[in-house]
C-alpha cells in the first residue's frame, strides 16, 4: 500500500516541508517517486522510518545524528550507547542551565525591589533583627576593601548565599588602616572553610535608616542614627551592620546615587 504525501504527512504527523527535507537529507526515502510529476509515494517501512525519526529527534539528536544512526542501526539495542551519551549530554546541559539559573537568579536578588525601600521614606526605625546564618570573612585593613571581601565570599559560597551582602563593624571608632570589619552574606548553609566562617548571627532589637546615595555620604546617615540611640538612651551592640540593598550590580556599576545601604544599629537598654 502506498500513500501520497500528503495522506503520509497526516499518518505520521509530520508536515510535506519536514518530509521533503528528509528526503533531501537521506533520512527518509520514498519507495516511489513518479519519474514525470515528481511526486513522491511512501508505505509501510517509510512509515516506521518515520516513527523513529520523530523519536530520536524527540530526544534532541540532530539529523545529521540521525542518518547516522537509522544507517547504523536496526534494533534498540544498537542504541544504547548513543543513547547513554546523550543522556550524559543532556545532564550535563540541565547542570550548565542550572547554574546559569542561579546566576541570574543572584543578579535579580542583588538588585532587589527598590521600589518597597523608597517608599518606606529613609525614616530612622526600630525593628527586631531576626538570627541568620551567615559566611563572613574578619578582616583588618582599609573600609575600601570591603568590596574585595565581600567578592571572596560570595564566590566561595555560590549557590548558597540566600540574601543581601553586608559587612559587620566590630570597632567603636573610625580607623584609617587596622579597622576591624567582617564582609559576610547570609546562606542556606555550609561550612568554614579557607578563611570564611560560617554561623549564626544573633539577631536582637535594632535601629535602622536606609541611606540612599554614594557611600562616601554614609557618615550623615550615621551621624542621624547615633543622635537618635542616644536620645532615647540606648547602648550599641556591636558589631554593627551595613546592608547593601543596592549598590554596584554585578554587571554594571550603577548610578552611585541610587545605591541604598541599610545601617543597622543592635540595641539594648
Amino acid at each position: 500500500m502506498k500513500f501520497s504525501i500528503g495522506e503520509f504527512s497526516l499518518i505520521t504527523s509530520l508536515s510535506i516541508k519536514s518530509l521533503r527535507l528528509y528526503h533531501e537529507k537521506g533520512l527518509l526515502i520514498p519507495a516511489e517517486v513518479d519519474a514525470d510529476s515528481g511526486y513522491r509515494y511512501y508505505d509501510d517501512s517509510n512509515f516506521e522510518t518515520a516513527k523513529s525519526i520523530k523519536m530520536l529527534k524527540g530526544f534532541d539528536f540532530s539529523l545529521a545524528e540521525i542518518k547516522g544512526l537509522l544507517d547504523q542501526c536496526s534494533d534498540d539495542s544498537d542504541l544504547l550507547p548513543q543513547l547513554e551519551q546523550k543522556l550524559r549530554q543532556v545532564k550535563d546541559e540541565i547542570d550548565r542551565y542550572t547554574e546559569i539559573s542561579r546566576s541570574i537568579r543572584s543578579v535579580i536578588e542583588f538588585e532587589g525591589d527598590t521600589t518597597m525601600q523608597k517608599n518606606r521614606g529613609f525614616d530612622i526605625e526600630e525593628s527586631e533583627l531576626d538570627t541568620i546564618l551567615i559566611a563572613g570573612h574578619r578582616m583588618r585593613g582599609r573600609y575600601e576593601e570591603v568590596g574585595s571581601g565581600l567578592g571572596l565570599v560570595c564566590k566561595k559560597m555560590g549557590r548558597h548565599v540566600n540574601g543581601k551582602p553586608m559587612t559587620l563593624y566590630y570597632d567603636g571608632e573610625y580607623k584609617d588602616e587596622d579597622a576591624d570589619f567582617e564582609p559576610c552574606v547570609p546562606v542556606r548553609k555550609g561550612k568554614d572553610t579557607d578563611g570564611i566562617s560560617v554561623r549564626e548571627l544573633k539577631g536582637g532589637r535594632c535601629v535602622t535608616l536606609v541611606h540612599q546615595g554614594p557611600y562616601e555620604t554614609l557618615r550623615e546617615s550615621y551621624k542621624r542614627v547615633f543622635a537618635y540611640v542616644n536620645e532615647k538612651g540606648y547602648t550599641i551592640r556591636r558589631p554593627t551592620r551595613e546592608v547593601y540593598r543596592k549598590g554596584p550590580g554585578l554587571i554594571f556599576k550603577g548610578n552611585p546615587k541610587n545605591y541604598l545601604t541599610e545601617i543597622q544599629v543592635p540595641i539594648e537598654d
